[in-house]
């Protein structure tokens, strides 16, 4: 398989272009590709979106209107690493501007679309192993939305 034989498709009712829009304007490394459209005789009228490609942090994605038959769930999320607060903070504002911000690092997009905001450091804490900090680091981030860097670390050092 070639590296571009695993895409991800994510099905949108009839924002696709839109969502795809929306993402490469997030994500570093990203760009819009090729869009295919509905034709004569098809479910949704002629000329109107069905499949939008797209890049976004270098991980290839279709959007797909296919209609209101499916929607978005917690069962399936995308994982942003990042390196620092900084970075926490621009996906956390960009990704629940119309949607909404959850617990633990995760968020709902505007299209509902389940993200996680996690910084490298707590996933080095979980690592960790020294248990009690880790459990104290755990612990920090249950009582979360958005995660903070610095209140995970203090809690792993037993601040």
């Amino acid at each position: 398989m070639t590296a571009d034989g695993f895409i991800t498709c994510l099905w949108f009712d009839d924002q696709a272009e839109e969502a795809a829009h929306h993402y490469v304007s997030i994500f570093e490394n990203s760009s819009l590709g090729e869009v295919t459209r509905y034709t004569e005789g098809s479910p949704r009228p002629a000329g109107t979106v069905l499949t939008v490609e797209f890049t976004a942090n270098g991980q290839k994605f279709v959007g797909l209107n296919g209609g209101p038959g499916f929607t978005f769930n917690e069962a399936v999320s995308f994982q942003i690493l990042c390196d620092d607060q900084e970075e926490v903070d621009h996906y956390w504002t960009k990704l629940t501007e119309g949607g909404e911000p959850g617990s633990c690092g995760w968020l709902k997009d505007r299209y509902g679309v389940s993200w996680q905001v996690v910084p490298r450091a707590f996933v080095e804490m979980m690592r960790s192993s020294e248990a009690e900090k880790a459990t104290r680091a755990m612990k920090a981030m249950l009582a979360m939305g958005k995660l903070d860097i610095d209140a995970l670390r203090k809690a792993y050092a037993g601040e």
